[in-house]
């Protein structure tokens, strides 16, 4: 069976409540329930931390013994070399995601420090860029 984890940046735990226009309503909780239904042929773990150390660690931790990392920074993505510097240092490949299209919001959000170390990036799609993600690393 696949491994695959999903990990979450900042903020993403008020996915349902905050900014329902560009987020939608619905919470990771109850998406993240749906995922699981529809693969069940997968393994998907879950984290979210508002911490960019733990984020850190969570990347060391299974970045050598999971098939995937689908990984949504959200703010530490146009911030963080650090979280940039784990991704290029753990053997699993990572897939960046993002909710929205980040190119059509503020200039700052156009940089990504994760990009260049990532398998791939699907962005703008909503919640259904994770999904993407995961048929990604299907067979």
């Amino acid at each position: 069976m696949k491994k695959l984890i999903i990990i979450n940046g900042p903020n993403l735990n008020l996915l349902g409540k905050r900014e329902p226009e560009i987020y939608g309503s619905q919470t990771f909780t109850e998406y993240l329930s749906e995922i699981k239904k529809k693969y069940m042929s997968l393994q998907i773990d879950y984290f979210q931390s508002n911490i960019e150390g733990e984020l850190i660690d969570k990347l060391h931790e299974v970045g050598f013994n999971y098939d995937g990392i689908i990984l949504n920074a959200a703010a530490y993505t146009h911030t963080s070399v650090g979280m940039g510097d784990a991704i290029k240092g753990i053997e699993t490949p990572v897939v960046e995601v993002h909710i929205s299209n980040t190119f059509g919001r503020e200039a700052f959000r156009h940089q990504s420090y994760i990009s260049p170390n990532a398998k791939g990036v699907i962005l703008g799609f909503g919640l259904q860029s994770y999904e993407l993600a995961i048929q990604s690393f299907l067979d």
